[in-house]
């Protein structure tokens, strides 16, 4: 037993030295500096049928480093409440280099994206379909999905997007005229918006969609899945390259879970770093022996309980790995100050789990409790993400 103690200082070293090492390796691992944003995208009606037009644009905030784009592809998914099989799509890409002159014939050249510069591309999609064909009924909305080749000292990577573009939109004013739910002390409505994301602005949304419903005291809640996809904080797993450790370690979580996948996990570590992700299942795993449960998501941070693993959001995002949102604290703050109601962000499931992620300062939590616990937004393809709570 001496014997044992007097080894405990070294096996600690050497744990901790192997954390360290976890961490630098995952810290300094190459990787491209390249970052791609969408500019607004516009649907137009055309004789043919429907013509989607807009930029994208490519920046590198490396001071140093010089990337290559040798390659950008586009290809559009038709999502829609109809066969779409004899829809034709044409795409068309032209580069808009600061330094170059476009190509006539729109091929993409390989195109040197210098430090702290950027280039662009314009995107054309023209959507045609049977004669007497109506598109804009047919086709609710157009996943563009775009795949980009990153070059340079970090190796070849593929990068690939998802930008949403919605062809239908509900009319706000069928909220009006929509029937409220009675809950315990209070009246909920669920309101009903487009498919949303990447491009669009989250308070532009709420007062599109709410404006006219609004009344003092009332509180709109929004969830915590349609916030993060109009931040943006979503990914395809095809860029996840799952390390040794979340290979391992994901086959303890429970096959539900969305870290019970090597992307999923991942995901996570890319985060909050492979160290605190192996501390907290450690920790975690010795709570649970004397009877504490949850300890892995309470040390590995918040936003271990939020990431959606494929199949866990609404199409085309089932596709995708979905964070949680980003500072939905200052999101309340804000858009409670712009509407003149209280505003919370939840994450609400139909097995009566409410969890309120942050509210402004004038939510009643408990209220919040009762009124969600039914689910009345649904886990389905309901597009109902706001839901209006008003105390009665």
């Amino acid at each position: 037993m001496p014997f044992l103690l007097s080894l405990l200082p070294v096996l600690l070293l050497l744990a901790g030295l192997c954390l360290l090492w976890l961490e630098l390796r995952h810290r300094l691992r190459p990787a491209s500096p390249l970052q791609l944003s969408a500019g607004p995208l516009q649907v137009k009606r055309k004789a043919m049928g429907l013509e989607i037009t807009g930029t994208v644009t490519i920046r590198n905030p490396h001071p140093r480093m010089e990337v290559f784009v040798p390659e950008v592809r586009v290809e559009p998914v038709l999502l829609g409440r109809a066969d779409l099989t004899e829809v034709r799509s044409e795409v068309r890409i032209t580069s808009l280099h600061p330094d170059e002159e476009a190509r006539p014939d729109h091929y993409w050249a390989a195109y040197i994206v210098k430090g702290r510069k950027s280039t662009a591309a314009q995107i054309q999609i023209r959507l045609a379909g049977p004669a007497g064909s109506d598109l804009e009924s047919l086709i609710d909305t157009v996943w563009i999905d775009l795949q980009w080749v990153n070059y340079g000292p970090f190796g070849r990577l593929t990068r690939r997007d998802g930008i949403l573009v919605p062809v239908q939109k509900p009319d706000p004013a069928a909220a009006l005229t929509a029937p409220w739910r009675e809950g315990e002390g209070c009246r909920v409505l669920p309101v009903r918006t487009h498919l949303l994301g990447v491009l669009d602005d989250p308070l532009e949304v709420l007062r599109q969609y709410c404006a006219d419903l609004l009344q003092p005291g009332d509180v709109l809640t929004i969830g915590e899945t349609p916030l993060a996809v109009m931040q943006g904080r979503y990914h395809h797993p095809a860029t996840v390259e799952p390390s040794m450790l979340a290979r391992q370690l994901c086959r303890v979580f429970h096959p539900t879970s969305s870290l019970a996948s090597a992307c999923g996990l991942q995901t996570l570590i890319d985060i909050v770093g492979p160290a605190r992700v192996l501390c907290a299942w450690v920790v975690g795993s010795a709570l649970k022996l004397v009877g504490i449960r949850g300890g892995f998501y309470r040390l590995a941070g918040e936003q271990a309980r939020l990431i959606d693993d494929i199949t866990g959001t609404t199409p085309p995002y089932d596709q995708t790995l979905v964070l949680g949102p980003a500072d939905p604290d200052a999101f309340c703050r804000e858009m409670a100050v712009a509407l003149g109601v209280g505003v919370a962000v939840v994450d609400v499931n139909d097995l009566g789990r409410v969890k309120v992620l942050a509210a402004s300062r004038d939510c009643d939590q408990e209220l919040l409790q009762r009124a969600l616990r039914p689910n009345p937004a649904g886990n389905a393809n309901e597009r109902t993400p706001l839901v209006l709570v008003r105390p009665t």
